[in-house]
Protein backbone atom coordinates (compact mmCIF):
# COMPACT_ATOMS: atom_id res chain seq x y z
CA UNK A 1 0.00 0.00 0.00
CA UNK A 2 1.25 3.48 -0.84
CA UNK A 3 0.07 6.69 0.82
CA UNK A 4 0.06 9.77 -1.40
CA UNK A 5 -0.29 13.37 -0.33
CA UNK A 6 -0.47 16.14 -2.91
CA UNK A 7 1.04 19.47 -1.87
CA UNK A 8 0.18 21.93 -4.62
CA UNK A 9 2.10 20.54 -7.64
CA UNK A 10 4.33 18.37 -5.47
CA UNK A 11 3.86 14.81 -4.36
CA UNK A 12 5.42 12.64 -1.70
CA UNK A 13 4.87 8.88 -1.64
CA UNK A 14 5.55 6.52 1.27
CA UNK A 15 5.75 2.79 0.81
CA UNK A 16 6.24 -0.03 3.29
CA UNK A 17 9.49 -1.73 2.33
CA UNK A 18 10.09 -2.92 5.88
CA UNK A 19 6.52 -2.95 7.10
CA UNK A 20 7.33 -5.98 9.28
CA UNK A 21 9.47 -3.69 11.44
CA UNK A 22 6.71 -1.25 12.34
CA UNK A 23 4.12 -4.01 12.61
CA UNK A 24 6.37 -5.92 15.00
CA UNK A 25 7.13 -2.77 17.00
CA UNK A 26 3.46 -1.82 17.35
CA UNK A 27 2.66 -5.31 18.58
CA UNK A 28 5.37 -5.03 21.23
CA UNK A 29 4.16 -1.60 22.33
CA UNK A 30 0.52 -2.72 22.50
CA UNK A 31 1.55 -5.78 24.50
CA UNK A 32 3.42 -3.53 26.94
CA UNK A 33 0.32 -1.43 27.63
CA UNK A 34 -1.87 -4.51 28.02
CA UNK A 35 0.52 -6.18 30.43
CA UNK A 36 0.99 -3.04 32.52
CA UNK A 37 -2.71 -2.15 32.34
CA UNK A 38 -1.95 1.46 31.48
CA UNK A 39 -3.66 3.98 29.24
CA UNK A 40 -1.57 5.36 26.38
CA UNK A 41 -2.53 8.88 27.41
CA UNK A 42 -1.33 10.94 30.37
CA UNK A 43 -1.31 9.88 34.01
CA UNK A 44 -0.80 11.43 37.44
CA UNK A 45 2.76 12.41 36.55
CA UNK A 46 1.58 14.50 33.62
CA UNK A 47 -1.24 16.08 35.57
CA UNK A 48 1.09 17.01 38.44
CA UNK A 49 3.46 18.61 35.93
CA UNK A 50 0.54 20.61 34.60
CA UNK A 51 -0.07 22.04 38.06
CA UNK A 52 3.62 22.77 38.63
CA UNK A 53 4.30 24.56 35.35
CA UNK A 54 1.01 26.43 34.95
CA UNK A 55 0.88 27.61 38.56
CA UNK A 56 4.59 28.51 38.46
CA UNK A 57 4.07 30.58 35.30
CA UNK A 58 1.07 32.44 36.71
CA UNK A 59 2.73 32.97 40.09
CA UNK A 60 5.84 34.53 38.55
CA UNK A 61 3.68 36.78 36.39
CA UNK A 62 1.76 37.99 39.46
CA UNK A 63 4.98 38.59 41.39
CA UNK A 64 6.28 40.72 38.53
CA UNK A 65 3.04 42.70 38.34
CA UNK A 66 2.29 43.16 42.04
CA UNK A 67 5.65 43.61 43.73
CA UNK A 68 8.10 46.48 43.54
CA UNK A 69 11.25 44.53 42.68
CA UNK A 70 14.83 45.59 42.02
CA UNK A 71 15.81 45.38 38.35
CA UNK A 72 18.05 42.34 38.76
CA UNK A 73 15.33 40.35 40.52
CA UNK A 74 12.68 41.41 38.02
CA UNK A 75 14.83 40.29 35.11
CA UNK A 76 15.65 37.03 36.90
CA UNK A 77 11.95 36.31 37.40
CA UNK A 78 11.29 37.20 33.75
CA UNK A 79 13.85 34.54 32.80
CA UNK A 80 12.11 32.03 35.09
CA UNK A 81 8.80 32.91 33.48
CA UNK A 82 10.28 32.21 30.03
CA UNK A 83 11.49 28.85 31.28
CA UNK A 84 8.03 28.02 32.64
CA UNK A 85 6.47 29.12 29.34
CA UNK A 86 8.63 26.72 27.34
CA UNK A 87 7.87 23.99 29.89
CA UNK A 88 4.14 24.52 29.35
CA UNK A 89 4.75 24.04 25.63
CA UNK A 90 6.84 20.91 26.11
CA UNK A 91 4.76 19.18 28.75
CA UNK A 92 1.14 20.30 28.39
CA UNK A 93 0.42 21.81 25.00
CA UNK A 94 2.44 19.27 23.04
CA UNK A 95 0.68 16.20 24.45
CA UNK A 96 -2.73 17.89 24.30
CA UNK A 97 -2.40 18.95 20.65
CA UNK A 98 -1.38 15.40 19.76
CA UNK A 99 -4.45 14.06 21.58
CA UNK A 100 -2.34 12.16 24.09
CA UNK A 101 -2.92 14.29 27.19
CA UNK A 102 -6.26 12.67 28.02
CA UNK A 103 -8.68 10.04 26.72
CA UNK A 104 -11.28 12.82 26.59
CA UNK A 105 -11.20 14.89 23.41
CA UNK A 106 -12.53 18.03 25.08
CA UNK A 107 -9.75 17.92 27.68
CA UNK A 108 -7.15 17.73 24.92
CA UNK A 109 -8.79 20.67 23.17
CA UNK A 110 -8.84 22.80 26.31
CA UNK A 111 -5.27 21.97 27.35
CA UNK A 112 -4.12 22.50 23.77
CA UNK A 113 -5.19 26.13 24.16
CA UNK A 114 -2.23 26.62 26.49
CA UNK A 115 -0.47 27.14 23.15
CA UNK A 116 -2.56 30.27 22.71
CA UNK A 117 -1.94 31.22 26.35
CA UNK A 118 1.82 31.43 25.76
CA UNK A 119 1.54 33.30 22.46
CA UNK A 120 0.91 31.03 19.48
CA UNK A 121 -2.11 29.21 18.00
CA UNK A 122 -3.11 25.58 18.56
CA UNK A 123 -5.14 25.26 15.35
CA UNK A 124 -2.21 26.27 13.13
CA UNK A 125 0.24 24.26 15.23
CA UNK A 126 -1.75 21.03 14.77
CA UNK A 127 -1.36 21.18 11.01
CA UNK A 128 2.17 22.60 10.99
CA UNK A 129 3.52 20.14 13.53
CA UNK A 130 1.23 17.11 13.82
CA UNK A 131 0.61 16.65 10.11
CA UNK A 132 3.34 18.35 8.08
CA UNK A 133 6.37 17.94 10.35
CA UNK A 134 5.48 14.48 11.61
CA UNK A 135 4.75 13.13 8.14
CA UNK A 136 7.40 14.91 6.07
CA UNK A 137 10.15 15.15 8.66
CA UNK A 138 13.33 16.81 7.34
CA UNK A 139 12.00 16.95 3.77
CA UNK A 140 13.25 20.21 2.31
CA UNK A 141 10.43 21.83 0.41
CA UNK A 142 7.68 20.60 2.75
CA UNK A 143 8.76 20.55 6.41
CA UNK A 144 8.17 24.05 7.77
CA UNK A 145 10.50 23.39 10.73
CA UNK A 146 13.57 23.49 8.46
CA UNK A 147 12.25 26.25 6.18
CA UNK A 148 14.26 29.11 7.70
CA UNK A 149 16.16 30.11 4.56
CA UNK A 150 17.76 32.53 3.85
CA UNK A 151 18.42 33.16 7.56
CA UNK A 152 19.47 29.61 8.40
CA UNK A 153 20.62 26.72 6.22
CA UNK A 154 19.48 23.43 7.72
CA UNK A 155 20.45 21.00 4.95
CA UNK A 156 22.68 20.83 1.88
CA UNK A 157 19.81 21.10 -0.59
CA UNK A 158 19.08 24.64 0.63
CA UNK A 159 20.79 27.50 -1.18
CA UNK A 160 23.96 28.76 0.48
CA UNK A 161 24.30 32.45 1.35
CA UNK A 162 27.50 34.22 2.50
CA UNK A 163 25.91 35.07 5.85
CA UNK A 164 25.57 31.36 6.58
CA UNK A 165 29.28 31.28 7.40
CA UNK A 166 28.30 32.76 10.74
CA UNK A 167 25.01 30.97 11.31
CA UNK A 168 26.47 28.76 14.03
CA UNK A 169 26.96 31.99 16.02
CA UNK A 170 23.90 34.08 15.23
CA UNK A 171 21.48 31.11 15.29
CA UNK A 172 21.20 31.49 19.06
CA UNK A 173 20.05 35.09 18.62
CA UNK A 174 17.40 33.89 16.15
CA UNK A 175 16.32 31.19 18.59
CA UNK A 176 16.02 33.89 21.24
CA UNK A 177 13.57 35.98 19.20
CA UNK A 178 11.64 33.03 17.75
CA UNK A 179 8.85 33.11 20.34
CA UNK A 180 8.22 36.79 19.61
CA UNK A 181 8.08 36.02 15.90
CA UNK A 182 5.55 33.28 16.64
CA UNK A 183 3.31 35.72 18.44
CA UNK A 184 3.65 38.77 16.21
CA UNK A 185 4.64 37.59 12.73
CA UNK A 186 4.54 33.93 11.70
CA UNK A 187 1.08 33.05 13.03
CA UNK A 188 -0.45 36.16 11.51
CA UNK A 189 1.37 35.56 8.23
CA UNK A 190 0.06 31.99 8.03
CA UNK A 191 -3.42 33.16 9.01
CA UNK A 192 -3.75 35.69 6.19
CA UNK A 193 -1.95 33.61 3.55
CA UNK A 194 -3.82 30.48 4.64
CA UNK A 195 -0.65 28.55 3.92
CA UNK A 196 2.00 26.81 5.98
CA UNK A 197 5.14 27.01 3.86
CA UNK A 198 4.10 25.06 0.72
CA UNK A 199 0.97 23.47 2.18
CA UNK A 200 -2.50 24.99 2.00
CA UNK A 201 -4.00 25.38 5.47
CA UNK A 202 -7.13 23.63 6.60
CA UNK A 203 -10.24 25.75 6.35
CA UNK A 204 -10.69 27.49 9.70
CA UNK A 205 -14.21 27.24 11.15
CA UNK A 206 -15.72 30.43 12.57
CA UNK A 207 -14.94 29.58 16.19
CA UNK A 208 -11.23 29.13 15.30
CA UNK A 209 -11.16 32.60 13.74
CA UNK A 210 -12.63 33.97 16.97
CA UNK A 211 -10.15 32.02 19.11
CA UNK A 212 -7.27 33.27 16.96
CA UNK A 213 -8.08 36.97 17.40
CA UNK A 214 -9.22 36.73 21.01
CA UNK A 215 -5.93 34.96 21.80
CA UNK A 216 -3.90 37.65 20.06
CA UNK A 217 -5.79 40.33 21.97
CA UNK A 218 -5.16 38.41 25.21
CA UNK A 219 -1.45 38.27 24.38
CA UNK A 220 -1.25 42.01 23.78
CA UNK A 221 -3.09 42.75 27.02
CA UNK A 222 -1.26 40.25 29.24
CA UNK A 223 2.27 40.63 27.93
CA UNK A 224 2.34 44.25 26.71
CA UNK A 225 -0.49 46.57 27.77
CA UNK A 226 -0.93 45.54 31.42
CA UNK A 227 2.82 45.33 32.20
CA UNK A 228 3.45 48.75 30.62
CA UNK A 229 0.52 50.25 32.51
CA UNK A 230 1.63 48.73 35.84
CA UNK A 231 5.42 48.99 35.56
CA UNK A 232 6.09 51.48 32.79
CA UNK A 233 7.69 51.01 29.39
CA UNK A 234 11.30 51.22 30.60
CA UNK A 235 10.78 48.34 33.01
CA UNK A 236 8.63 46.29 30.62
CA UNK A 237 10.76 45.99 27.49
CA UNK A 238 13.94 44.45 29.00
CA UNK A 239 11.86 41.96 31.00
CA UNK A 240 9.84 41.08 27.90
CA UNK A 241 13.03 40.49 25.89
CA UNK A 242 14.63 38.38 28.64
CA UNK A 243 11.50 36.27 29.05
CA UNK A 244 11.32 35.59 25.32
CA UNK A 245 15.05 34.97 24.99
CA UNK A 246 14.91 32.15 27.55
CA UNK A 247 11.61 30.90 26.15
CA UNK A 248 12.81 30.90 22.53
CA UNK A 249 16.30 29.48 23.06
CA UNK A 250 15.12 26.66 25.34
CA UNK A 251 12.26 25.76 23.03
CA UNK A 252 14.27 25.96 19.80
CA UNK A 253 17.31 24.09 21.04
CA UNK A 254 15.28 21.11 22.25
CA UNK A 255 13.55 20.73 18.88
CA UNK A 256 16.77 21.30 16.91
CA UNK A 257 18.61 18.57 18.82
CA UNK A 258 16.04 16.08 17.56
CA UNK A 259 16.46 16.64 13.82
CA UNK A 260 19.43 18.84 12.95
CA UNK A 261 22.42 16.88 14.22
CA UNK A 262 25.19 15.05 12.40
CA UNK A 263 23.49 11.65 12.27
CA UNK A 264 20.08 12.67 10.95
CA UNK A 265 19.25 12.60 7.24
CA UNK A 266 17.40 14.96 4.93
CA UNK A 267 15.42 14.59 1.71
CA UNK A 268 14.53 17.19 -0.90
CA UNK A 269 11.25 17.63 -2.73
CA UNK A 270 11.92 19.66 -5.87
CA UNK A 271 9.20 21.71 -7.59
CA UNK A 272 6.97 19.71 -9.93
CA UNK A 273 8.75 16.45 -9.11
CA UNK A 274 7.80 13.38 -7.10
CA UNK A 275 9.65 12.06 -4.09
CA UNK A 276 9.30 8.39 -3.24
CA UNK A 277 10.34 7.20 0.20
CA UNK A 278 10.39 3.47 0.81
CA UNK A 279 9.11 3.34 4.37
CA UNK A 280 7.52 6.01 6.58
CA UNK A 281 8.65 4.47 9.89
CA UNK A 282 12.23 4.03 8.69
CA UNK A 283 12.19 7.61 7.43
CA UNK A 284 11.24 8.82 10.92
CA UNK A 285 14.16 6.94 12.46
CA UNK A 286 16.64 8.19 9.85
CA UNK A 287 15.63 11.81 10.33
CA UNK A 288 15.32 11.84 14.12
CA UNK A 289 17.62 11.46 17.11
CA UNK A 290 17.15 11.07 20.88
CA UNK A 291 19.32 12.74 23.48
CA UNK A 292 20.00 12.25 27.20
CA UNK A 293 17.55 9.33 27.51
CA UNK A 294 18.84 8.38 30.96
CA UNK A 295 18.68 11.89 32.40
CA UNK A 296 15.42 12.02 34.37
CA UNK A 297 15.67 15.74 35.09
CA UNK A 298 15.93 16.64 31.40
CA UNK A 299 13.17 14.16 30.53
CA UNK A 300 10.93 15.77 33.14
CA UNK A 301 11.61 19.34 32.01
CA UNK A 302 11.35 18.85 28.22
CA UNK A 303 8.23 16.70 28.30
CA UNK A 304 9.95 13.59 27.00
CA UNK A 305 10.99 15.36 23.80
CA UNK A 306 14.46 13.97 24.30
CA UNK A 307 12.77 10.69 23.24
CA UNK A 308 12.03 12.15 19.84
CA UNK A 309 12.35 8.87 17.90
CA UNK A 310 9.64 7.31 20.04
CA UNK A 311 7.52 10.43 19.74
CA UNK A 312 7.68 10.41 15.95
CA UNK A 313 6.75 6.75 15.76
CA UNK A 314 3.98 7.03 18.36
CA UNK A 315 2.86 10.69 18.54
CA UNK A 316 -0.50 9.78 20.12
CA UNK A 317 1.15 8.15 23.12
CA UNK A 318 1.86 10.50 26.02
CA UNK A 319 5.48 11.40 26.66
CA UNK A 320 5.33 9.95 30.18
CA UNK A 321 5.53 6.46 28.60
CA UNK A 322 8.49 7.09 26.30
CA UNK A 323 11.28 5.87 28.61
CA UNK A 324 9.64 2.43 28.68
CA UNK A 325 8.83 2.43 24.97
CA UNK A 326 12.39 3.41 24.06
CA UNK A 327 13.69 0.02 25.16
CA UNK A 328 11.24 -1.68 22.81
CA UNK A 329 12.15 0.60 19.89
CA UNK A 330 15.86 -0.05 20.32
CA UNK A 331 15.30 -3.79 20.55
CA UNK A 332 13.26 -3.83 17.34
CA UNK A 333 15.78 -1.61 15.53
CA UNK A 334 18.54 -4.04 16.48
CA UNK A 335 16.39 -6.99 15.41
CA UNK A 336 15.74 -5.52 11.95
CA UNK A 337 19.21 -4.03 11.45
CA UNK A 338 18.10 -0.40 11.60
CA UNK A 339 20.45 2.28 12.94
CA UNK A 340 18.98 4.03 15.97
CA UNK A 341 20.30 7.57 16.56
CA UNK A 342 20.84 9.01 20.02
CA UNK A 343 23.26 11.08 22.07
CA UNK A 344 23.83 9.87 25.64
CA UNK A 345 24.10 13.45 26.94
CA UNK A 346 22.40 16.70 26.00
CA UNK A 347 25.72 18.53 25.75
CA UNK A 348 26.83 16.02 23.13
CA UNK A 349 23.68 16.61 21.09
CA UNK A 350 24.13 20.38 21.39
CA UNK A 351 27.73 20.10 20.20
CA UNK A 352 26.57 17.97 17.25
CA UNK A 353 23.94 20.57 16.32
CA UNK A 354 26.55 23.32 16.53
CA UNK A 355 28.98 21.37 14.29
CA UNK A 356 26.18 20.62 11.83
CA UNK A 357 25.15 24.25 11.48
CA UNK A 358 28.76 25.37 11.21
CA UNK A 359 29.45 22.79 8.49
CA UNK A 360 26.31 23.76 6.55
CA UNK A 361 27.42 27.38 6.74
CA UNK A 362 30.60 26.75 4.78
CA UNK A 363 30.64 27.61 1.08
CA UNK A 364 30.52 24.54 -1.15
Amino acid sequence: MVFRTVIFMKQVSFGHQKQDFFKSLKEEVNTYFKQTNQSKTGNAILYSKTIVFLSGYILVYLLLMLLDLPAWLGLSLAAVMGFFGASIGFNIMHDACHGSYSTKKWVNEVMGLTMNFIGSNAFIWKQKHNVIHHTYTNIDGVDDDIAKSPLLRHCKSQKWKPAHRFQHVYMFFLYGVSSMFWAWVTDVNKYFKQRIYTTRMWKMPLHEHIIFWVSKLFYVLMYVAIPIYVKGFSAWWPAYLVMNAVFGIWLSVVFQLAHVVEETEFEELKPNEKLEINDWAIHQIKTTSDFAPDNRIISYLVGGLNFQVEHHLFPQISHVHYPAIQKLVRQQCEKFGITYHYHPKMIGALASHYRTMRSLGQAE
